[in-house]
């Protein structure tokens, strides 16, 4: 099969289905598996040249509205008949669900089963973890600074930081993506703060961006220096690749409680 993937989550999911040589063309921001930097791109994901695509003869275009805008891709697909299947995943049962729809489409059943099945033991053994966690930590997460915009409930994001033994202050709201101000922040005063603006290297974020901001002082995470910098291909993508910012996210709050990371995939044998 020649497949197409249009945005970096999808790439991803595809190569842990061991579909990364069928890849004939991808958008511009898929950067990994870093084999993917050869092939063909076809712009950003919200901006994909379509007669580009469509010269490249896909059988299958890997599509996801998780990416805020790409309906506009998915309805220029259907009007020039090109086969696709649009992903939309919020959760981590959600991924492994596209694992296995993907994987009978592909014809890699037997290695989505199979990836599923690592994703459903880990996040069963970080349930247990989180289970013991006498200190759950409240957890700001910050993936674009202006306008502020956090993970709200309908969120792995939110998964995630329960099952590394925390709690998502913006939890309460029940989106995906909530904006909110620096204020609502400040009073609902996060015991660790989590930078992860999408699209922005580690090495362009700095906590003194947050340290900065008005009643910055009053903040726990602040006064405490608890201010992380976080890779935001392991957090703000949906792809099996979450796994590995758990096991990251859930070492770092609980050094004692949980195994160490090891910067290693679990998934990838």
């Amino acid at each position: 099969m020649r497949l197409i993937s249009i945005c970096p989550s999808n790439t991803e999911l595809l190569h842990y289905l061991g579909l990364t040589d069928r890849l004939v063309g991808v958008d511009d921001f898929s950067d990994w598996p870093e084999e993917v930097s050869s092939l063909p791109k076809l712009g950003p994901d919200l901006n994909i040249d379509m007669d580009k695509l469509e010269a490249l003869k896909p059988d299958l275009v890997l599509a996801s509205l998780s990416v805020p805008g790409m309906e506009r891709n998915v309805q220029e697909l259907r009007k020039r008949k090109i086969p696709n299947i649009v992903l939309d995943p919020q959760s981590l049962e959600d991924i492994m669900r596209d694992l296995l729809t993907v994987g009978e489409l592909t014809h890699t059943s037997p290695k989505a089963d199979e990836v599923a099945s690592s994703m459903r033991e880990i996040i069963h053994s970080y349930k247990q973890h989180a289970a013991a966690c006498t200190d759950t930590p409240a957890l700001y997460w910050e993936w674009w600074p202006k306008p502020i915009f956090t993970p709200g409930r309908v969120n792995w994001l939110t998964e995630i930081s329960e099952l590394a033994g925390a709690v998502n202050i913006f939890s309460d709201k029940d989106v995906a993506s909530y904006q909110t101000e620096w204020a609502e922040v400040v009073k609902k005063n996060p015991d660790t703060i989590c930078m992860i603006w999408v699209g922005v290297k580690e090495s362009k974020m700095n906590p003194k961006h947050v340290m900065k901001r008005e009643d910055a002082d009053k903040v726990n995470a602040v006064q405490d220096s608890r201010i992380h910098v976080l890779e935001e291909s392991l957090f703000c993508r949906p792809s099996p690749r979450l796994i590995m910012g758990l096991q990251k996210l859930a070492s770092l709050l609980h050094p004692t409680r949980y195994p160490a990371y090891k910067g290693s995939d679990p998934l990838l044998k």
